[in-house]
Protein backbone atom coordinates (compact mmCIF):
# COMPACT_ATOMS: atom_id res chain seq x y z
CA UNK A 1 0.00 0.00 0.00
CA UNK A 2 1.29 3.69 -1.15
CA UNK A 3 2.01 6.05 2.11
CA UNK A 4 0.51 9.04 1.63
CA UNK A 5 3.86 12.01 1.71
CA UNK A 6 3.08 15.27 2.72
CA UNK A 7 4.64 19.02 2.41
CA UNK A 8 6.42 18.51 6.20
CA UNK A 9 7.68 14.50 4.99
CA UNK A 10 9.64 16.51 2.24
CA UNK A 11 10.91 19.35 4.25
CA UNK A 12 11.79 16.96 7.23
CA UNK A 13 13.89 15.11 4.69
CA UNK A 14 15.42 18.07 3.12
CA UNK A 15 16.31 19.39 6.39
CA UNK A 16 17.77 16.04 7.65
CA UNK A 17 20.46 16.48 4.58
CA UNK A 18 20.51 20.37 4.83
CA UNK A 19 20.63 21.61 9.03
CA UNK A 20 18.59 24.82 8.81
CA UNK A 21 21.38 25.82 11.81
CA UNK A 22 24.10 25.60 9.15
CA UNK A 23 22.77 28.67 7.45
CA UNK A 24 24.15 31.86 7.53
CA UNK A 25 22.69 34.23 10.31
CA UNK A 26 21.19 37.02 7.13
CA UNK A 27 19.86 33.95 5.74
CA UNK A 28 16.12 32.97 4.88
CA UNK A 29 15.63 29.22 4.67
CA UNK A 30 12.99 26.50 4.97
CA UNK A 31 9.10 26.62 3.37
CA UNK A 32 8.34 29.62 1.83
CA UNK A 33 4.39 29.04 1.12
CA UNK A 34 2.37 25.72 0.79
CA UNK A 35 0.40 23.76 4.04
CA UNK A 36 2.74 21.96 5.75
CA UNK A 37 -0.13 18.85 5.90
CA UNK A 38 -0.66 19.02 1.88
CA UNK A 39 -0.18 15.61 0.34
CA UNK A 40 2.90 15.37 -2.31
CA UNK A 41 3.43 12.71 -4.81
CA UNK A 42 5.74 14.95 -7.33
CA UNK A 43 8.53 17.59 -6.45
CA UNK A 44 9.94 19.71 -8.44
CA UNK A 45 13.51 20.93 -8.32
CA UNK A 46 15.66 24.49 -10.06
CA UNK A 47 17.83 26.85 -8.56
CA UNK A 48 16.05 29.70 -8.88
CA UNK A 49 12.47 30.64 -8.47
CA UNK A 50 11.42 32.71 -10.80
CA UNK A 51 7.68 33.04 -12.87
CA UNK A 52 8.81 30.34 -15.72
CA UNK A 53 9.98 27.80 -13.60
CA UNK A 54 6.85 28.21 -11.03
CA UNK A 55 5.09 27.78 -14.47
CA UNK A 56 7.09 24.69 -15.38
CA UNK A 57 6.66 22.83 -11.83
CA UNK A 58 2.84 23.18 -12.02
CA UNK A 59 2.85 22.10 -15.86
CA UNK A 60 4.59 19.23 -14.61
CA UNK A 61 2.21 17.95 -11.96
CA UNK A 62 4.18 18.81 -8.89
CA UNK A 63 2.96 19.86 -5.44
CA UNK A 64 6.48 20.86 -4.31
CA UNK A 65 9.25 23.35 -5.52
CA UNK A 66 12.47 23.21 -4.31
CA UNK A 67 14.97 25.82 -4.81
CA UNK A 68 18.42 26.87 -3.77
CA UNK A 69 17.66 30.87 -3.83
CA UNK A 70 15.18 31.85 -1.37
CA UNK A 71 12.78 33.53 -3.37
CA UNK A 72 11.98 36.76 -0.05
CA UNK A 73 15.33 36.62 1.17
CA UNK A 74 15.78 40.40 0.85
CA UNK A 75 12.64 41.91 3.14
CA UNK A 76 9.61 42.75 1.12
CA UNK A 77 6.11 45.01 2.39
CA UNK A 78 3.91 43.74 -0.03
CA UNK A 79 2.90 40.11 -2.02
CA UNK A 80 0.47 41.64 -3.73
CA UNK A 81 -0.26 39.46 -7.21
CA UNK A 82 0.54 42.94 -8.97
CA UNK A 83 4.43 42.36 -7.70
CA UNK A 84 7.13 40.17 -9.37
CA UNK A 85 7.33 38.41 -6.36
CA UNK A 86 3.94 38.10 -5.21
CA UNK A 87 2.87 37.41 -8.90
CA UNK A 88 4.97 34.33 -8.11
CA UNK A 89 3.55 33.56 -4.63
CA UNK A 90 -0.20 33.84 -5.98
CA UNK A 91 0.57 31.56 -8.80
CA UNK A 92 2.20 28.92 -6.75
CA UNK A 93 -0.68 28.75 -3.60
CA UNK A 94 -3.59 29.12 -5.95
CA UNK A 95 -1.91 25.83 -7.76
CA UNK A 96 -1.36 24.28 -4.47
CA UNK A 97 2.41 23.99 -5.03
CA UNK A 98 4.32 24.54 -1.72
CA UNK A 99 7.74 26.15 -1.96
CA UNK A 100 11.38 25.53 0.10
CA UNK A 101 14.05 26.53 -0.26
CA UNK A 102 18.11 25.61 0.68
CA UNK A 103 20.38 28.00 0.63
CA UNK A 104 23.77 28.68 2.81
CA UNK A 105 22.63 25.48 4.86
CA UNK A 106 23.00 23.44 1.55
CA UNK A 107 25.95 25.12 0.59
CA UNK A 108 27.75 24.57 4.03
CA UNK A 109 26.27 20.22 4.25
CA UNK A 110 28.27 17.51 3.67
CA UNK A 111 27.66 16.47 0.89
CA UNK A 112 25.91 19.77 -0.40
CA UNK A 113 26.47 22.71 -3.00
CA UNK A 114 29.87 22.84 -2.94
CA UNK A 115 30.74 18.60 -2.46
CA UNK A 116 28.44 18.68 -6.32
CA UNK A 117 30.74 21.49 -7.45
CA UNK A 118 34.40 19.83 -5.99
CA UNK A 119 33.29 16.95 -7.50
CA UNK A 120 32.54 18.45 -11.23
CA UNK A 121 36.02 20.12 -10.97
CA UNK A 122 38.05 17.00 -10.76
CA UNK A 123 38.32 16.59 -7.15
CA UNK A 124 37.49 14.82 -3.82
CA UNK A 125 36.13 17.30 -1.85
CA UNK A 126 38.26 18.23 1.16
CA UNK A 127 37.76 20.82 4.42
CA UNK A 128 35.94 23.85 4.13
CA UNK A 129 37.24 26.97 3.11
CA UNK A 130 35.00 28.39 6.12
CA UNK A 131 34.74 25.32 8.39
CA UNK A 132 31.49 25.49 10.41
CA UNK A 133 32.38 22.56 13.64
CA UNK A 134 29.45 20.96 14.75
CA UNK A 135 29.43 21.58 18.15
CA UNK A 136 27.38 19.62 20.14
CA UNK A 137 26.14 20.39 23.57
CA UNK A 138 25.26 17.40 26.30
CA UNK A 139 21.69 17.84 27.94
CA UNK A 140 19.97 16.40 30.87
CA UNK A 141 16.48 16.75 32.46
CA UNK A 142 14.79 15.23 35.31
CA UNK A 143 10.58 14.71 34.65
CA UNK A 144 8.26 11.71 36.05
CA UNK A 145 8.72 8.35 34.53
CA UNK A 146 5.51 8.05 33.10
CA UNK A 147 6.03 11.13 30.99
CA UNK A 148 9.41 10.19 29.84
CA UNK A 149 8.62 9.02 26.51
CA UNK A 150 6.73 11.81 25.40
CA UNK A 151 9.64 14.17 26.42
CA UNK A 152 11.98 12.30 24.44
CA UNK A 153 9.77 12.00 21.16
CA UNK A 154 9.23 16.25 21.50
CA UNK A 155 13.18 16.74 21.49
CA UNK A 156 14.00 14.37 19.00
CA UNK A 157 11.41 15.88 16.59
CA UNK A 158 13.46 19.26 17.36
CA UNK A 159 16.86 17.72 16.19
CA UNK A 160 17.79 15.58 19.48
CA UNK A 161 19.65 12.53 20.15
CA UNK A 162 21.70 11.83 16.68
CA UNK A 163 25.07 10.75 16.48
CA UNK A 164 26.30 10.33 13.15
CA UNK A 165 24.31 7.17 11.28
CA UNK A 166 22.22 7.01 14.64
CA UNK A 167 19.04 8.83 16.20
CA UNK A 168 16.70 8.86 19.33
CA UNK A 169 20.03 8.38 21.25
CA UNK A 170 19.68 8.57 25.06
CA UNK A 171 20.35 7.74 28.13
CA UNK A 172 17.81 7.43 31.13
CA UNK A 173 17.76 6.50 34.85
CA UNK A 174 15.67 6.47 38.21
CA UNK A 175 16.52 9.10 40.90
CA UNK A 176 14.57 10.96 43.70
CA UNK A 177 13.68 14.21 42.95
CA UNK A 178 12.34 17.07 45.41
CA UNK A 179 10.92 20.81 45.58
CA UNK A 180 9.39 23.19 47.77
CA UNK A 181 6.84 25.28 45.53
CA UNK A 182 6.30 29.31 46.77
CA UNK A 183 2.77 30.65 47.62
CA UNK A 184 2.74 32.27 44.03
CA UNK A 185 3.56 28.69 42.35
CA UNK A 186 1.08 26.74 40.42
CA UNK A 187 2.70 23.01 40.98
CA UNK A 188 1.30 20.30 38.27
CA UNK A 189 2.87 17.98 41.75
CA UNK A 190 2.67 18.59 45.13
CA UNK A 191 1.29 21.54 47.32
CA UNK A 192 1.99 25.36 47.73
CA UNK A 193 4.96 25.58 50.46
CA UNK A 194 5.07 21.77 51.36
CA UNK A 195 8.16 19.66 50.18
CA UNK A 196 7.33 17.61 47.55
CA UNK A 197 9.60 13.99 47.38
CA UNK A 198 8.93 12.07 44.22
CA UNK A 199 10.85 9.34 41.62
CA UNK A 200 11.79 10.87 38.15
CA UNK A 201 13.47 10.10 35.24
CA UNK A 202 16.69 11.93 34.02
CA UNK A 203 17.06 11.57 30.48
CA UNK A 204 20.42 12.52 28.89
CA UNK A 205 20.76 13.20 24.96
CA UNK A 206 23.46 15.42 22.63
CA UNK A 207 22.03 17.70 20.07
CA UNK A 208 23.95 20.37 17.94
CA UNK A 209 24.25 23.73 19.22
CA UNK A 210 22.73 24.99 16.75
CA UNK A 211 19.64 23.25 17.48
CA UNK A 212 19.55 24.79 21.71
CA UNK A 213 16.91 27.35 21.05
CA UNK A 214 14.20 24.66 19.24
CA UNK A 215 14.92 21.87 21.79
CA UNK A 216 14.39 24.33 24.73
CA UNK A 217 11.18 25.14 23.62
CA UNK A 218 10.30 21.54 22.75
CA UNK A 219 11.76 20.55 26.17
CA UNK A 220 9.27 23.30 27.93
CA UNK A 221 6.15 22.57 25.88
CA UNK A 222 6.67 18.74 26.34
CA UNK A 223 7.71 18.98 29.70
CA UNK A 224 4.42 18.77 32.70
CA UNK A 225 5.96 21.40 34.90
CA UNK A 226 5.98 25.09 35.66
CA UNK A 227 9.27 25.58 36.02
CA UNK A 228 11.42 22.08 34.18
CA UNK A 229 14.67 21.42 35.74
CA UNK A 230 17.61 20.80 33.05
CA UNK A 231 21.19 21.52 32.39
CA UNK A 232 23.53 21.55 29.49
CA UNK A 233 27.25 21.40 28.98
CA UNK A 234 28.87 22.96 25.99
CA UNK A 235 31.29 19.65 24.22
CA UNK A 236 34.28 20.56 22.18
CA UNK A 237 34.47 19.71 19.00
CA UNK A 238 35.92 16.02 17.85
CA UNK A 239 34.97 15.83 14.21
CA UNK A 240 38.08 16.02 11.54
CA UNK A 241 38.11 19.40 9.87
CA UNK A 242 38.34 17.40 6.65
CA UNK A 243 35.05 15.99 7.27
CA UNK A 244 33.74 19.52 8.91
CA UNK A 245 30.49 21.59 7.09
CA UNK A 246 31.05 24.78 5.99
CA UNK A 247 31.30 27.04 3.04
CA UNK A 248 33.84 26.13 0.29
CA UNK A 249 35.86 22.73 -0.30
CA UNK A 250 39.46 22.51 -1.55
CA UNK A 251 41.04 19.28 -2.57
CA UNK A 252 44.11 17.58 -5.52
CA UNK A 253 43.39 16.46 -9.02
CA UNK A 254 44.73 13.27 -9.53
CA UNK A 255 47.00 14.68 -12.04
CA UNK A 256 48.88 17.87 -12.42
CA UNK A 257 46.97 20.05 -15.41
CA UNK A 258 48.18 23.16 -17.17
CA UNK A 259 45.93 25.80 -16.11
CA UNK A 260 44.67 26.32 -19.80
CA UNK A 261 43.76 22.65 -20.11
CA UNK A 262 42.21 22.69 -16.87
CA UNK A 263 39.97 26.13 -17.66
CA UNK A 264 38.50 24.03 -20.72
CA UNK A 265 38.19 21.19 -18.48
CA UNK A 266 35.60 23.51 -16.09
CA UNK A 267 33.53 24.86 -19.28
CA UNK A 268 33.35 21.08 -20.72
CA UNK A 269 32.28 20.04 -17.06
CA UNK A 270 29.79 22.71 -15.62
CA UNK A 271 26.58 23.69 -17.41
CA UNK A 272 26.63 26.15 -20.31
CA UNK A 273 25.81 29.65 -20.16
CA UNK A 274 26.06 32.59 -22.50
CA UNK A 275 29.33 33.80 -21.51
CA UNK A 276 30.86 30.68 -20.80
CA UNK A 277 33.98 30.96 -18.23
CA UNK A 278 36.95 33.27 -17.65
CA UNK A 279 40.32 33.12 -16.06
CA UNK A 280 42.87 34.96 -14.87
CA UNK A 281 46.67 32.99 -14.42
CA UNK A 282 49.65 32.03 -16.48
CA UNK A 283 47.96 29.22 -19.17
CA UNK A 284 51.07 27.29 -18.97
CA UNK A 285 50.88 27.19 -15.43
CA UNK A 286 51.09 23.28 -14.12
CA UNK A 287 48.14 22.99 -11.20
CA UNK A 288 46.97 20.29 -9.09
CA UNK A 289 45.71 22.01 -5.80
CA UNK A 290 41.98 23.39 -6.17
CA UNK A 291 39.67 25.50 -3.94
CA UNK A 292 36.16 26.02 -5.25
CA UNK A 293 33.23 28.04 -3.55
CA UNK A 294 30.18 28.18 -5.03
CA UNK A 295 28.27 31.46 -5.40
CA UNK A 296 29.89 34.57 -4.89
CA UNK A 297 32.69 33.34 -3.45
CA UNK A 298 35.43 36.49 -3.62
CA UNK A 299 35.74 36.52 0.23
CA UNK A 300 37.23 33.33 0.33
CA UNK A 301 40.64 34.29 -2.00
CA UNK A 302 42.75 34.75 0.49
CA UNK A 303 42.14 31.27 2.46
CA UNK A 304 42.42 29.61 -0.48
CA UNK A 305 45.47 31.17 -1.11
CA UNK A 306 46.98 30.34 2.53
CA UNK A 307 45.56 27.11 2.18
CA UNK A 308 48.46 26.59 -0.35
CA UNK A 309 45.91 26.32 -3.77
CA UNK A 310 46.89 26.88 -7.45
CA UNK A 311 43.61 27.84 -8.67
CA UNK A 312 40.36 29.21 -6.73
CA UNK A 313 37.08 28.89 -8.75
CA UNK A 314 34.09 30.93 -7.55
CA UNK A 315 31.39 33.00 -9.51
CA UNK A 316 30.25 36.76 -9.73
CA UNK A 317 34.26 37.98 -8.71
CA UNK A 318 35.03 41.57 -8.50
CA UNK A 319 37.38 43.17 -10.39
CA UNK A 320 39.29 44.42 -7.45
CA UNK A 321 39.68 41.89 -5.47
CA UNK A 322 41.03 39.57 -8.50
CA UNK A 323 43.29 42.34 -9.33
CA UNK A 324 44.80 42.79 -5.39
CA UNK A 325 44.65 39.10 -5.51
CA UNK A 326 46.83 38.29 -8.62
CA UNK A 327 48.84 40.16 -6.90
CA UNK A 328 49.25 39.80 -3.57
CA UNK A 329 49.19 35.45 -3.97
CA UNK A 330 50.58 32.66 -6.49
CA UNK A 331 47.20 32.04 -7.74
CA UNK A 332 45.09 31.59 -10.70
CA UNK A 333 41.64 32.44 -10.69
CA UNK A 334 38.38 31.06 -12.61
CA UNK A 335 35.09 32.63 -12.57
CA UNK A 336 31.97 30.49 -13.36
CA UNK A 337 28.53 31.78 -13.78
CA UNK A 338 26.63 31.67 -10.50
CA UNK A 339 23.70 29.83 -12.12
CA UNK A 340 26.47 27.15 -13.51
CA UNK A 341 28.42 26.73 -10.08
CA UNK A 342 25.25 26.00 -8.07
CA UNK A 343 22.75 24.16 -10.76
CA UNK A 344 24.51 21.43 -10.52
CA UNK A 345 23.37 20.27 -6.68
CA UNK A 346 19.20 20.56 -7.70
CA UNK A 347 20.12 16.72 -9.32
CA UNK A 348 22.10 15.70 -5.60
CA UNK A 349 18.57 17.61 -3.81
CA UNK A 350 16.79 15.28 -6.12
CA UNK A 351 18.19 12.11 -4.66
CA UNK A 352 17.67 12.86 -1.21
CA UNK A 353 13.90 13.31 -1.90
CA UNK A 354 14.01 9.84 -4.24
CA UNK A 355 15.81 8.39 -1.61
CA UNK A 356 14.30 9.26 1.13
CA UNK A 357 10.40 9.31 0.00
CA UNK A 358 10.67 6.55 -2.43
CA UNK A 359 6.90 7.15 -3.61
CA UNK A 360 7.83 10.76 -4.41
CA UNK A 361 8.43 11.27 -8.13
CA UNK A 362 11.23 14.01 -8.65
CA UNK A 363 11.93 16.06 -11.92
CA UNK A 364 14.69 18.35 -11.65
CA UNK A 365 13.39 21.75 -14.08
CA UNK A 366 15.84 22.31 -17.14
CA UNK A 367 15.35 25.42 -17.56
CA UNK A 368 18.35 28.04 -17.18
CA UNK A 369 17.87 30.92 -15.06
CA UNK A 370 21.04 32.54 -15.65
CA UNK A 371 20.24 36.24 -16.41
CA UNK A 372 22.98 36.75 -18.69
CA UNK A 373 21.63 35.88 -22.12
CA UNK A 374 24.06 37.37 -24.50
CA UNK A 375 27.66 37.44 -25.04
CA UNK A 376 29.67 39.55 -27.79
CA UNK A 377 33.53 39.88 -28.58
CA UNK A 378 34.56 42.47 -31.29
CA UNK A 379 34.71 40.75 -34.88
CA UNK A 380 37.39 40.27 -36.80
CA UNK A 381 37.39 43.14 -40.05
Amino acid sequence: MSTTNSVSSVVHALERAYPPHLAESWDAVGLICGDPEAPVTKVAFALDCTETVADQAIAAGAQMLVVHHPLLLRGVTSVAADTPKGKIIHKLIRNNVALFAAHTNADSARPGVNDQLATLCGITPGRPLAPKLQGLDKWGVQIPAEQAAALKDAIFSAGAGEIGEYSQCAFSFEGQGQFLPSANANPTRGTREQLKTLKEMRIEFVAPRGRRNAIMHALREAHPYEEPAFDITQLQPTEPIEQACGLGRIGTLEQPMRFEDYVQMIANQLPATAWGVRAAGDPDRQVQCIAVSSGAGDGFIEEAAKLGADVFLSSDLRHHPVDEALRAFDLCIIDTAHWASEYPWTSQASQVIAQALPDVEVEVLATRTDPWTIAKHPQDH
